[in-house]
């Protein structure tokens, strides 16, 4: 598995639970793949959300992410944000939890 590879070269790994690019601008059900990572791959998390990319040319906005068509409709500038939340461990690190962290940090609740 590369995942396996790259933490095992000491570099960090970067996940989208969810699996697909959201098709609403919503946070999507974190899916099982992140736990089978993690359970092959022991490793704390450090949870990210990224917002500002809905309805740029990187969303489903105004149809295929990517696609010519988006262009039409948006600038290809935006200001994007990434916060960054504290180290989860790998015990509590299953989807329903860092869902649930993730949805925080883009509510800007507080643990």
């Amino acid at each position: 598995m590369k995942i396996s590879k790259e933490l095992a070269d000491g570099q960090l790994v970067c996940i989208f639970p969810e699996g697909e690019i959201t098709r609403d601008g919503k946070l999507s059900k974190f899916r099982a793949g992140i736990e089978r990572a993690l359970a092959e791959n022991p490793v704390p998390v450090i949870p990210m959300t990224l917002t500002g990319l809905w309805g740029s040319f990187f969303s489903r906005k105004f149809g295929g992410a990517g696609t010519k068509y988006s262009l039409l409709f948006k600038n290809i500038r935006g200001l994007v944000e990434i916060k960054i939340g504290k180290l989860i461990p790998v015990e509590k690190a299953k989807a329903p939890y860092l869902q649930e962290v993730t949805q925080n940090m883009l509510d800007n609740k507080k643990e």
